[in-house]
């Protein structure tokens, strides 16, 4: 027994000391430095404003009654596609009925009076004129033949209000589109004395939609009309919408101290993946390269620890105005480059001059346990930056090495 579990032993020990050695073979470089480095490759640098906002349609019409009364048949329900003109709902018609048949009765009274004031008034001033009667009477004959005009025209006006009332008594769909919302029943009583109440919503076209995106003011500078623009929403994680800025909306909208700004974005629907309502993440492209060289923007952070670092590889050994710099990995060595960049997004930077598609730039560097001074030869003879020296012999004879 105890045989077995000191071979169990010995064999995990050999392991370890199995993995300990690859590791420092595969890892360590033949300089004894392990470094860490990005390559240079084709892609894209894009500079972005991020926000959230709400998907609408880009017309919406809630549809209301102008009289009031009692719902007694509705045409359409959540979701109906309905054409413009088409009848969505009814209201009860006795009472609009019943007060176009008093105006009407009022018109008639109205017309019959009209009728015998003309004729009154027409007698009066025929016998006035023959100076047959007082002025007075002339008068008063006059003024009851307008009297009896306003009123015919006070009974008009009712009568062609109470007609217009009973048309409003049926409710139309003023636009072609979906119902997305029914806010009444059949046999609901609706009051249109104050306002006018919403009995449905209509969304014209769901095939075009837009985002009401909010901005935060430090951002809404770089936010362009115009400018590209995808987002997701959390019902379709794995989908990226796209979309473009249609309109920066000035006034702005404080909410506990923040003030954002509205920005309007319009989005294809084609799938009818889109619906009102869902939040969106939006990312705005307000600039961007496409296709070029990039590399990690970590490269640009990194500067080597020793004093005795390499020039600069460049005429003369001298910086050069705007230009950055950083370091290259070739073979068993490192030298200093200066490049020319262009956009950097955090992430990636664009190169535009001093490097080429495939070159390892160093992000970071681990000091191993060999020792190895061999450096890149050029003619300015640069040396490793950060290799380690070899101590010196003072004067003792080190012996032959181990056989």
């Amino acid at each position: 027994m105890k045989i077995k579990v000191l071979l169990i032993s010995l064999s995990i020990l050999v392991l370890g000391l199995l993995a300990i050695i690859l590791f420092r073979y595969c890892n360590n470089s033949p300089g004894g430095v392990t470094y860490e480095t990005a390559r240079v490759i084709k892609g894209s640098v894009r500079i972005t404003v991020t926000a959230t906002g709400t998907i609408q349609a880009i017309q919406t019409v809630k549809v209301g009654t102008q009289v009031s009364g009692k719902i007694s048949k509705i045409y359409a329900d959540y979701n109906t596609h309905v054409k413009s003109g088409e009848l969505l709902a009814e209201l009860d018609r006795k009472p609009l009925e019943t007060q176009l048949t008093i105006s009407q009765a009022a018109l008639d009274d109205a017309k019959a009076v009209l009728t015998y004031q003309t004729s009154t008034y027409n007698r009066t001033k025929a016998l006035f004129e023959k100076k047959l009667i007082a002025e007075s009477a002339y008068d008063e004959a006059l003024y009851n033949y307008q009297k009896a005009q306003i009123q015919m025209k006070t009974s008009q006006l009712n009568f062609d209000q109470s007609k217009i009332n009973l048309e409003y008594a049926f409710i139309y769909s003023p636009i072609d589109g979906v119902v997305l919302d029914r806010a009444v029943t059949e046999g609901q009583t609706v009051a249109a004395s104050y306002t006018t109440p919403t009995l449905f919503t209509i969304a014209h076209d769901l095939t075009q939609m837009q985002v009401e995106a909010s901005v935060d003011e430090a951002d809404i500078g770089y936010v362009k009309q115009g400018q590209r623009v995808s987002f997701t929403v959390d019902a379709f994680p794995d989908d990226v919408f796209s979309g473009k800025v249609t309109q920066i909306r000035l006034q702005p909208v404080t909410t506990s101290n923040v003030v954002t700004y509205t920005v309007i974005i319009q989005a294809p629907n084609k799938e009818l993946k889109l619906m009102p309502g869902m939040t969106a993440s939006i990312t705005a492209f307000v600039k961007e390269a496409n296709d070029v060289l990039t590399v990690s923007s970590q490269v640009l952070q990194y500067k080597p620890e020793r004093k005795d670092a390499a020039p600069p590889v460049n005429a003369g050994g001298l910086r050069e105005s705007g230009k950055k710099e950083v370091w290259v990995k070739n073979g068993k060595s490192i030298r200093r480059i200066l490049i020319e960049t262009g956009l950097d997004d955090d992430l990636n930077v664009q190169i535009l001059s001093g490097l080429k598609l495939g070159d390892e730039v160093v992000i970071s560097f681990t000091a191993g346990t060999s020792v190895d001074t061999s450096v890149a030869k050029k003619d300015t003879a640069e040396s490793s930056p950060f290799m380690p020296k070899p101590p010196k012999n003072k004067g003792k004879n080190p012996g032959p090495p181990p056989g």
